[in-house]
Formats: C-alpha cells, structure tokens, sequence
C-alpha cells in the first residue's frame, strides 16, 4: 500500500500548529509584562478583551496560511531566510489581529504595550520554535528513519541524471537503496555512491528476496516499462513512472514530481494522509486496551504456563513483515520450549498446501495452549507490535522466515502493508481454508478494498470469532 504524499498547508501541519502555540505564547507574555497576570487566570484591566484575542489567534494564524505560501522550502531555508519568512509570517499575522480589532470597534481599548510586547515576542518565539524543529526533523530524515526502500531502474545512458535528480536529497521521504541497470551488467559497481543491484535478468529475484517499497522506473521504452510496472504491482510493490506519454490507464494512480520528473505513481492501493493518521491513531488507541488486557490475562495464565511448562512465559519469534522487513512478534508461550526443533519432525502432517504449516492437536502444544489458542489469547502480547508499529490492529499475517524464503513472486503482494492480529483470513474461518493461495487471495482482496470502514468490520468480526472459540485451533 502506498501513502500519498502530504500536498499543500497539510505537509506543514506541524509548523502550523507551532506557530499557532507560538502566537498564543506571545500573547500571554505581552499580557503578562504589562498587567503581571495571566490571562484564562486572572482578572485585570479589559480581561476580556485579551481571552477573546487568545480564542481567535489560531483562526487568525490559519487564515493567513491558506493566503500565503510561508512554508513553501521550509526544510531547506537558511536561519537568515528563515528569519525572513518568520517576519513575513507574523505582520500577516499581525494585519489580521488589527481586522479582527477594527472589526469589533475595540481598537482603542487594548494596550499599546502589550500588543507592540506580543508583536514582538510572536517572532522571536516563533522562530525560536521553527529552527528547534527543523533541527529535529533534518536529524531525523539523516539518519533515514522511516524512510522507504526505494530502487532506481534505468538504462545506462540516463542513471547518471536520474539519480542526480531524486536519490542524493536528505529530506525526502525516501531512501535510494541501489540501482538496477536494465541494458547492461553493471551489477557490484557503485553510480554517485549508490550501489548497482541488479541487471534486467535478476531484477525480479533481487525485488523478491530483499526489502524494497517502492520502485522508481526511468526507461525510454513504453510499453516494456508499463509492462514490468504491472508485474511489479502484482507483487505489492509501489512503482513510479517517468512520463512523456502513456496509453494504458493504470489503477490506483497520481501524478507526481521527483527532481524535474514527472511521473505517474500506481500502487494495489492509494491511501491519503487523513486514512493513513486515523488508522495509526486506532492501532494506538486499540494497542493501549489491548495491553491493559494482556496484563490482566499474564496475572491469570503465566502461573499455569510455567507450571504445565517451565521457561518463559512470552514466546518471541521472528516474523516477516511490510515488504520484507523482519520483526520480532510477541506471544504467550503455548508449546514446549522444544517446539521449534520438533517442527521439522512434523512437516509431513502439515494441513496446509503451500507456505505455511497447520496442524490439529500438534502435540507440541501444552495443555493450556489448546485453550489460549482457540479464544487467540497467546496472541494478546502482540499489541505491543502494534503500540510500536511493526504490525497493526488488521492486516495480514506475518510469515515465518523460512516459510517466506519459499513465496513466489506474486506471494509477495500479501506483505505490501503491515501485518496484522486480524485480517480477511482469520475472520473467513481460517482453519478451514488449507490452499495458501486461497490465503493470498483474501490478503491481497483486503488491500485492493482497503478502508477504514473495513478494518472496522473485520474487528468486530474478529471480536465474534474470538468469543466463540471459532478458526482456531
């Protein structure tokens, strides 16, 4: 799945909401410095005047936003050009508090020396605020946290631009992990320090065993290029195309810039910004109650687990998740400790066709485990992947390391979002589907569909499920 890039006042909402924390600081100093009280708190000369000035600033301040283009390059402005802009940013402000004065007739009543105060002191704090945060965010983006896999493929005639143009900024919101040169094998060199990964013979295999997000497309072959394109949207992949032309519309596609590109940008799934925060926000909220729940369920179950079982009581394990990445998953303990050497002497009882094992009353399970696994209490430590966002509250599942080493290509398509404690699969009645591509086929159903109102069908499903004890054994 992709996130589509912040556009307009939006990618700065952050600056925006400082800068409205900013204006309100600088209010409540001028106040201060002349009357000695704070407002919201204190009774002084015209009170109400200033607590009716400190409720209308941020509109004031978002008015001025959507009238100016003060965060335009706010990343990469010198502090002097910042200096600049700030003070750009404050007289609009300031013209719009004189309106709203002149507008309510109340001009006269308000303090010279408070207003010339908060004048003041709204530029030196919000510039104060806006160097400290961008500080942070510059940090951040060099040391490339959260930044997406990308791989270029060009021709060797135009890598040398195209990586000029979109792989040496630090401030995007992603990372030119390698190149891939289509027309001839220059696998193992490096082109302005960015490793040569593949050539048009093993591109798929590189893109199928290593993490990748998003791929960015520079040929001068159309048809060719939007040919690969849809095979590497099959796999889950994000693609971007460098455009001249094209004929063949494509699902799920924006147009976008990168450098002096214009491309267009196609993916299974297109979220905007607004889905993508409020599903963030319900697996934080979801993680907070399921961890109260999981404290309550380690207070009843770990004295029996250590009893039937001795050993730890949480089970880690690595798991496969977003597109390659690997994570460590956190369950309640339900076999013996042994578990994982026994494995090997079951595979042939798998119930399972495909990548993935399956078996009923596998014997590596302790007593306990039966109960814990059929109303999915094992998986209760997992909302800790969630508060700490290696998974989400739905999703797919993570596979094993070994069980991923056998996907297919087209299997990859399944882990193009973050894994999840519940998905299509586990509401569809999981222990009775055994065809894993019956399993890939519903995770990549999910992602193609994907809303938030779905996520909320499939918890409540899940939450049914759950309580009668059913799909899982």
């Amino acid at each position: 799945m992709y996130k589509k890039k912040k556009r307009s006042w939006v990618k700065h909402l952050d600056f925006i909401i400082l800068d409205m924390l900013a204006a309100e600081l600088a209010i409540f100093i001028g106040v201060y410095l002349k009357f000695h009280s704070i407002i919201f708190l204190d009774k002084y000369e015209w009170y109400n005047l200033y607590q009716n000035l400190a409720k209308i600033l941020p509109f004031i301040d978002l008015t001025g936003v959507l009238f100016s283009e003060t965060y335009t390059g706010i990343l990469r402005r010198t502090k002097y050009q910042e200096l600049t802009s700030t003070i750009w940013h404050c007289v609009i402000n300031f013209l719009g508090v004189f309106i709203y004065m002149y507008g309510t007739r109340t001009t006269y009543y308000y303090s010279r020396f408070a207003i010339g105060t908060f004048a003041v002191a709204m530029v030196i704090v919000t510039y104060f605020f806006r160097v400290i945060w961008k500080r942070l965010i510059r940090r951040r983006k060099l040391l490339d946290i959260n930044k997406r896999s990308m791989i270029v493929v060009a021709e060797a005639s135009t890598v040398e631009h195209c990586l000029s143009e979109i792989a040496h900024s630090p401030y995007t919101e992603f990372k030119v992990e390698g190149v891939a040169v289509v027309d001839e094998d220059m696998t193992g060199q490096e082109i302005q320090g960015i490793p040569v990964v593949a050539s048009a013979d093993n591109l798929l295999e590189y893109l199928r065993t290593n993490v990748v997000d998003e791929v960015f497309l520079d040929g001068n072959t159309r048809a060719s290029e939007e040919s690969l394109a849809g095979r590497l949207v099959e796999q889950g992949l994000t693609v971007h195309m460098a455009l001249i032309h094209t004929n063949n519309l494509m699902p799920n596609r924006i147009m976008e810039t990168y450098g002096d590109y214009v491309v267009l940008t196609t993916s299974m799934h297109i979220a905007n910004n607004k889905q993508a925060f409020l599903k963030r926000v319900m697996d934080i909220v979801g993680a907070i109650v399921g961890l109260v729940l999981t404290a309550i369920a380690f207070i009843i179950f770990a004295p029996i687990i250590k009893i039937q079982s001795p050993g730890p009581v949480f089970f880690t394990q690595t798991r496969i998740g977003e597109n390659g990445r690997r994570f460590k998953i956190f369950k309640f303990r339900t076999m013996y400790v042994d578990a994982e050497e026994r494995k090997k002497e079951l595979l042939d009882q798998n119930e399972m066709d495909g990548n993935m094992f399956k078996m009923e009353n596998d014997p590596r399970i302790i007593p306990i485990g039966h109960f814990l696994r059929k109303y999915s209490i094992d998986e209760l430590p997992q909302f800790l992947n969630v508060l700490i966002g290696d998974m989400s509250l739905v999703g797919t599942r993570p596979p094993l390391e070994d069980e991923y080493e056998r996907y297919a290509l087209h299997h990859k398509a399944r882990l193009s979002i973050k894994p999840g404690l519940t998905g299509m699969w586990q509401v569809s009645g999981r222990s009775d589907i055994k065809d894993f591509e019956k399993v890939v086929a519903l995770d990549t159903q999910y992602i193609s569909d994907w809303s938030l109102g779905l996520d909320i069908r499939i918890i409540l499903k899940t939450i049914a499920v759950v309580f009668g004890g059913k799909g899982s054994k």
